[in-house]
């Protein structure tokens, strides 16, 4: 069984990296057909940030990526970075008839990544009761962690009662430390900050957008004296803003996707030049 890794000052950053039309927020207003990719072109923009600010990062990578430019898994790992898995086509967990076909998703990212891949994120957090049977796949194809769990209640998702420490997960109990069973996968649940005694997701994507950043401040302050490493995310695209297509979306869908798009670098770049962060792989070695 896998120990916890002991807290070691550092944080943790995962990068989402998928394409323009993968968000749930713009799947369901685009037709289902094949792609130009664009936000791919950015790697070596992503790889060269990285580089300045002497930060390595998880890339949890969407496969279909992969099949089509199988180079991004050689310049992600030349630069001493770590692939996990975020399904091959972003779907969530908790689609209709799904459960079929993660197994096999499994498979093929394990081929695509010559088993790499020892961490996943499921797309838009949708790790819940109805798909806790991902946990079970994972665990059965030797995956060492999830980072799936928001501990924060919103619309889209999280569970309010989470705990907020990286801790062994199961399929029966997604929320807590899972002693009893043996669970040898270990969550790593997102950042969350209290506003006025209620739970915000702070850990990236539109939060980081969203929040002053002082708040965000705040919260890893707040973790790291509970010695508790904060987990952040942060996507391709707001990444890239440059090669993020304007797509006319409903209003309040439009303002979760682009609002302050161009301030997500320079708001995770200040993070990083104030906190340490680092791979949940490196994270969990050095524990």
């Amino acid at each position: 069984m896998l120990l916890l890794p002991e807290y070691n000052g550092k944080n943790l950053l995962g990068i989402d990296f998928e394409e323009w039309f993968h968000p749930q927020l713009v799947q369901k207003y685009i037709p289902n057909k094949k792609h130009e990719l664009k936000i791919s072109q950015g790697i070596d923009k992503i790889l060269d940030w990285l580089r300045e600010k002497e930060t390595f990062a998880t890339f949890f990578m969407v496969g279909e990526l992969l099949e089509e430019k199988p180079e991004l898994l050689d310049k992600i790992i030349e630069n001493g970075h770590e692939i996990a898995f975020h399904t091959m086509n972003h779907n969530r967990l908790d689609d209709e008839n799904f459960k079929e076909k993660f197994k096999d998703e499994l498979d093929r990212f394990n081929e695509l990544t010559s088993g790499r891949s020892k961490g996943f994120r499921a797309p838009t957090f949708s790790l819940n009761k109805n798909s806790s049977w991902a946990i079970d796949y994972l665990i059965e194809k030797n995956y060492l962690y999830d980072s799936s769990i928001v501990p924060a209640q919103t619309k889209l998702y999280g569970f309010s009662n989470a705990e907020i420490s990286p801790y062994r997960i199961s399929s029966e109990n997604l929320l807590n430390n899972n002693n009893n069973n043996n669970s040898s996968l270990i969550e790593f649940p997102l950042l969350i900050s209290k506003i006025l005694g209620k739970k915000i997701p702070s850990g990236g994507g539109f939060f980081l957008r969203f929040l002053p950043l002082k708040i965000i401040e705040k919260g890893i302050k707040t973790y790291e004296k509970l010695q508790i490493p904060s987990t952040f995310y942060i996507h391709s695209w707001e990444l890239t803003p440059e090669f993020m297509p304007s797509l006319p979306l409903p209003i309040m869908d439009k303002f979760v996707t682009y609002h302050n798009l161009s301030k997500a670098l320079p708001r995770m770049s200040k993070l990083l030049e104030k906190f340490e962060f680092t791979s949940f792989e490196r994270y969990i070695k050095s524990g």
